[in-house]
């Protein structure tokens, strides 16, 4: 079972859908509705922290999340998620070089993890006005993918099953979103039945 930790954004509905063609058991739970330890007790095989306005500071239970399960459970955060993801490690959150709200880029990853046999660059859709500062970052993470100008895009942690992406892989107009959530749980879960060939054949290719 896949556990979404629903930061009150409408883009988890398409999250949600996204998991479960990959044929797992999702559970939603709202990020201020559930204690560490009834996670714990749910067993999930991951742990995906969804989309969501504000700041890691107002996102319910999950800076506590990553910090007492990342040892424990596999984790991808999405967007805020994936700042979350950072924050938790000590990493800052600043302004981006210009707000990107539905707006279509494309970022340049190191084809490992969550990337692997993606298009390079991928084109990926992004709604966000904040980044994880690189310097501030800690060296448990490599720089998995980065825009032309730099900005940190996705981060990957070196020793336990978390990675945090900052576009929308389920946006209509990323590409090959579903292949990149499926390659996450094929790498860091052992619940994944679902084909990769199957995916790449219903992916839309630019």
């Amino acid at each position: 079972m896949i556990l979404v930790i629903d930061n009150y954004d409408s883009f988890t509905f398409n999250l949600v859908q996204y998991v479960k063609q990959l044929d797992h058991q999702v559970k939603v739970i709202r990020n201020d509705a559930i204690t560490i330890e009834e996670i714990r007790q749910l067993q999930p095989s991951a742990i995906l922290l969804s989309p969501g306005p504000g700041t890691p500071d107002n996102a319910g239970i999950c800076l506590d999340l990553v910090h007492f399960l990342h040892q424990e459970i596999p984790i991808i955060g999405i967007c805020l998620g994936h700042q979350i993801i950072a924050q938790a490690f000590g990493a800052a959150i600043q302004k981006a070089q210009q707000p990107m709200h539905g707006k279509v880029s494309e970022l340049y990853h190191d084809n490992q993890g969550i990337f692997t046999n993606l298009n390079n660059p991928l084109r990926v859709t992004r709604y966000h006005s904040l980044i994880v500062n690189d310097i501030s970052l800690p060296n448990c993470f490599d720089i998995s993918a980065t825009t032309m100008d730099g900005e940190i895009m996705a981060i990957r942690h070196k020793q336990y099953s978390i990675e945090g992406i900052q576009a929308h892989p389920e946006s209509i107009l990323s590409d090959q979103g579903l292949l990149l959530l499926q390659n996450f749980f094929v790498t860091h879960s052992q619940t994944s039945t679902y084909l990769s060939e199957k995916i790449v054949a219903n992916t839309l290719q630019p």
